[in-house]
């Protein structure tokens, strides 16, 4: 069976995307970008030295022949501070894709989607391939892929919270009813037991920090989040079987010998 991970014509062959934030060393974290088998790595642009090359930068630690980067907006609460963002990204070299992220409430962190998607237009009509992160809302969804997003990434939970999927039947309809881009579930898992389940809902990848980052051990918990996410994914794909209120017999009585 072919099951790529295509995202604007480009294939990646891993469906975890992972962040830099959080390790506690740079040993860490490299251990765990090997381990997690991730072909994309995200940076925030606005808590990296990417300006000046003469300096240190979280950049030095990444090798951009084997890693795809997507830079992000985090940090901005405004359009026009993720548009500005986006810009320097792409003027200094780092790419022209982008994940748009506008937060729009300090205490929670949630996303402000009407900014997420204004930022969205700008920057698609400026040749950027834009991956908006905003909440579960299939309406939200529609629009920003109607503004030109290459995919779309609802959070599962808050921001760097663990408390995995929270809303399922929310993604589940979004499963349904979109098939143009794919769906990257963008913050709130904890755990293995969180990615397989967000897999097994048919979703198409899966973008994590915090889980990783703050495991006791981030390289262990890489090595699970891998295996999760292709557990999740070849269980979605051969199709689990149907829930039945009664029991059903491994062994039917039906053809046995009297």
């Amino acid at each position: 069976m072919t099951d790529t991970f295509v995202i604007a014509g480009r294939t990646f062959q891993s469906r975890l995307i992972i962040g830099t934030g959080k390790y506690r060393t740079n040993e860490q974290m490299l251990d765990a970008f090997t381990r997690s088998g991730a072909d994309m790595i995200t940076v925030a642009v606005r808590r990296v030295n990417i300006t000046d090359r003469s300096q240190p930068s979280l950049l030095d630690f990444i090798d951009l022949k084997k890693f795809a980067i997507l830079p992000n907006t985090a940090g901005c609460y405004t359009a026009e501070d993720a548009i500005r963002t986006a810009r320097l990204a792409r003027e200094v070299g780092l790419s022209d894709w982008v994940k748009v992220e506008v937060i729009g409430d300090q205490t929670t962190l949630f996303p402000d989607n009407e900014a997420t998607l204004e930022a969205t237009r700008v920057l698609v009509k400026e040749g950027f391939t834009v991956l908006p992160y905003f909440s579960d809302d299939l309406i939200m969804a529609k629009k920003l892929i109607d503004a030109g997003a290459a995919a779309v990434m609802p959070l599962a939970a808050p921001i760097g919270s663990g408390l995995g999927i929270q809303n399922p039947n929310n993604l589940r309809i979004m499963r349904e009813q979109i098939t143009a881009v794919p769906i990257i579930v963008d913050a709130g898992v904890g755990t293995a037991s969180d990615a397989c389940f967000a897999m097994e809902l048919g979703i198409d990848g899966i973008l994590m920090n915090t889980a990783i980052a703050e495991a006791e051990d981030p390289g262990a918990m890489a090595d699970a989040m891998k295996l999760a996410v292709q557990a999740g994914r070849t269980a979605y794909l051969a199709g689990r079987m149907p829930k039945r209120l009664y029991a059903s017999a491994s062994s039917p009585l039906t053809g046995l010998i009297k």
